[in-house]
């Protein structure tokens, strides 16, 4: 029920993700929280759509998992991931029959209005990915923020706005319960596509590796001595900028761990690359011949991508600073 990025194919199929029932409508949830709308909204039909869950937070995507579980629903995909890559990247054209936000971020503080998700851009890309008849359809408390997404979708030139009744199971999610304790109310919006432009999958470059491929970026290199985890501190790297893409890739070394049993260290690297935010495990291993490999360690299931390479690279290159010898490099 949980996938990570790597269990994707780019982009993927209903009739991949959900064997037993290709055929049902396809709904994603965008920001389920600790997962109580979609049992809820589930139950409203006469059989349950396939459900496909995206969320930022670890702890909500565990919640959520056990409450699907627990409700019985077995065509239901989770992960953790930014929203508008999973719908750009996974999702195909014309896929979707409902796009579901319940009390989004409001990012309400001046000058942060760039990190909502509800603007234009992603009314456009929404668009494409939804069937004929198919909506985004948002539920919030929070009045400038619904304002805004209304003006966004008008502006974005491919929805039509309807101000409906929120649908029951939306106002049963942790938020709406805690407004209305407090005597709020809610507002509601279904956001119909009147044009299904193009948008392209492809904005984030992957490499078709497998896990024991020597494709798979690393290094060897021989350690000093006296080295070890002391030596370290926060490291930040920077690079990959084309004309294409200005922002290029941010890689920053957070920590560094000896490993349990074994001879060697593990690097946690932060890799930021537009909109895509991965956390990698590099590891620092020993090998017979007294040289170390460094490469990703197995966990989390990243996509490898020309940061995550990178990571590979700074984590060498910040070895190198301290003595270490490469004799290869494979990234």
């Amino acid at each position: 029920m949980i996938s990570r990025l790597s269990d994707f194919h780019f982009p993927d199929a209903a009739a991949r993700l959900y064997p037993d029932t290709p055929d049902r409508p396809w709904v994603l949830e965008v920001g389920f929280g600790d997962g109580r709308f979609w049992p809820h909204h589930a139950a409203t039909f006469p059989e349950a759509p396939n459900y496909l869950g995206v969320e930022l937070s670890g702890v909500s995507l565990l919640k959520a998992e056990r409450r699907l579980r627990a409700a019985g629903l077995q065509n239901a995909v989770l992960t953790k991931l930014p929203a508008s890559v999973l719908v750009r990247e996974v999702v195909p054209e014309g896929a979707l029959d409902a796009i579901v936000v319940n009390f989004p971020d409001p990012w309400p503080k001046a000058g942060h209005t760039d990190h909502r998700l509800l603007r234009a851009p992603f009314f456009r890309l929404a668009a494409s990915r939804l069937k004929p008849g198919g909506a985004v359809l948002l539920t919030t408390d929070h009045d400038e923020y619904f304002e805004f997404a209304c003006r966004e979708a008008e502006e974005s030139g491919v929805m039509r706005v309807d101000l409906t009744g929120a649908p029951p199971a939306a106002l049963e999610t942790k938020y709406a319960l805690k407004w209305r304790d407090l005597g709020l109310g809610a507002h509601h919006a279904r956001f119909t596509p009147t044009a299904h432009p193009h948008v392209p999958h492809g904005a984030v470059t992957r490499y078709p590796v497998k896990e024991e491929s020597p494709d798979v970026p690393h290094a060897i290199l021989t350690l000093p001595p006296e080295f070890g985890p002391r030596e370290f501190g926060k490291h930040t790297a920077r690079g990959g900028q084309t004309r294409e893409d200005p922002s290029g890739w941010t890689v920053v070394l957070l920590d560094l761990y000896r490993s349990l049993g074994k001879d060697g260290w593990v690097c946690l690297a932060h890799v930021v690359e537009g909109e895509l935010t991965q956390e990698v495990l590099v590891g620092v291993t020993g090998r017979g011949d007294g040289t170390h490999l460094v490469r990703l360690a197995r966990f989390g299931g990243p996509i490898i991508t020309p940061g995550v390479k990178a990571a590979v690279g700074t984590v060498t290159g910040w070895l190198e600073e301290r003595g270490a010898v490469v004799t290869h490099r494979g990234y």
